[in-house]
């Protein structure tokens, strides 16, 4: 299995490995899962193959092999920077060995600054957002804002409208009733609707790369279209081609972009479309196919693009991801916004959202292990919690 669970809501891909691992203990049968997402797989896993970048690979038990990879799960990161021995590998594992770490924590508040508009006035205004096909209504009356300067995660189970909402409020999708009010400028400026806008202007206002990034490359390599993406935006050659280095290195630039990798490709489209800086980024499932350190390079690009004046929007089912660089999240169900609040109030309600770090703290409102490492760095030269290493 490839990735099985890439496409997938989190209680969609609890309920594939759920499957899976049914087959593995009633049947006998082998599974070899190739898997970024580890949080979702490590605890299942009975061995790991681990292919390192100069062509190594070593394989033994997971709490082994995990031990000293330059990629783990969170839940794994969190006991190697408590000292817990053996790693866990699930929440439910960690959780036993938390106690004393959660008794420190508590000493200090959790490290959310909370996320403030500058300018009040949002960028983009969707009001009463209507998207039907046919008979089926997938998006329904949904209101929408978008700051400057701000990160907000889309978040929902699969078919819960999230790709439609984005589509109509960059102006290429359809539109059943409702508006989008976007500014063209500083305040005081005029605001325009994408749906009465040229595509070329309105992917200026409002950049979107779709799910599948694949339908945007045209040109015969990886060069051509870093350097017509340039060329489009008015950029200085090589900007591109340095966004592209940021994601992935070392890509090949004389492959043809269908010869790429999902996430090499994906990486692509992500380096094209931020080449232009729209003054609104939306990304539709950006994670899909990238590695934890590709998801990390990512997240510092989308908050350079919060800190230079942009609005970013990402669709997404990777909580973890979420918890790392999202200000607000907004939950759809049903083509409706259900949940619309800052990161750690909505994913912490939540135990199909919440990331692995939340889980293990509760009730402690701590999301990642950055977060956690940030705070016991406060406290040093505290004592440390018995059995960690702070």
């Amino acid at each position: 299995l490839d990735e099985p669970t890439s496409a997938l809501d989190p209680t969609a891909a609890e309920d594939v490995l759920a499957a899976i691992t049914r087959l593995v203990h009633d049947l006998g049968v082998t599974v070899v899962i190739a898997e970024h997402r580890l949080e979702r797989v490590a605890q299942y896993a009975d061995r790991v193959v681990y292919l390192h970048g100069d062509g190594t690979v070593v394989s033994g038990p997971p709490e082994q092999v995990l031990a000293t990879t330059s990629v783990a799960p969170p839940v794994v990161e969190l006991g190697r920077l408590a000292g817990w021995q053996p790693l866990p590998l699930s929440v439910r594992d960690a959780r036993r060995m938390a106690p004393p770490l959660r008794e420190v924590l508590g000493a200090v508040p959790p490290p959310f600054p909370g996320f403030a508009a500058e300018d009040p006035n949002p960028l983009l205004t969707a009001k009463k957002v209507t998207v039907t096909y046919g008979r089926n209504v997938a998006v329904r009356d949904t209101d929408l804002e978008l700051h400057a300067g701000e990160v907000v995660a889309l978040m929902g189970r699969n078919g819960s409208g999230k790709s439609s909402l984005m589509w109509a409020v960059q102006g290429s999708g359809p539109r059943t009733r409702g508006t989008v009010a976007v500014r063209t400028g500083e305040m005081p400026s005029p605001t325009v609707d994408t749906a009465g806008l040229a595509a070329a202007e309105a992917r200026r206002l409002v950049g979107l790369v779709p799910q599948t990034p694949g339908d945007l490359l045209y040109l015969s390599t990886v060069a051509d279209e870093c350097a017509q993406a340039d060329a489009d935006a008015g950029r200085p050659a090589g900007t591109c081609d340095a966004l592209l280095d940021r994601l992935v290195p070392s890509i090949d630039r004389t492959l043809h972009p269908r010869d790429l990798s999902e996430g090499q490709r994906l990486s692509l489209v992500l380096a094209i479309q931020l080449t232009a800086t729209p003054r609104i980024v939306l990304l539709d499932e950006p994670t899909r196919g990238l590695d934890y350190h590709a998801k990390s390079n990512l997240t510092s690009i989308l908050r350079e693009l919060a800190a230079d004046g942009h609005a970013v929007m990402v669709s997404t089912h990777d909580v973890e991801f979420v918890a790392s660089s999202a200000d607000r999240v907004i939950v759809m169900a049903q083509g409706e916004v259900v949940a619309d609040g800052p990161t750690a109030d909505v994913v912490v309600a939540s135990p199909a959202f919440a990331p692995q770090v939340a889980k293990v703290l509760a009730p402690l409102r701590w999301l990642t292990v950055d977060q956690v490492r940030m705070s016991l760095d406060l406290l040093a030269p505290t004592t440390a919690p018995p059995g960690a290493s702070c």
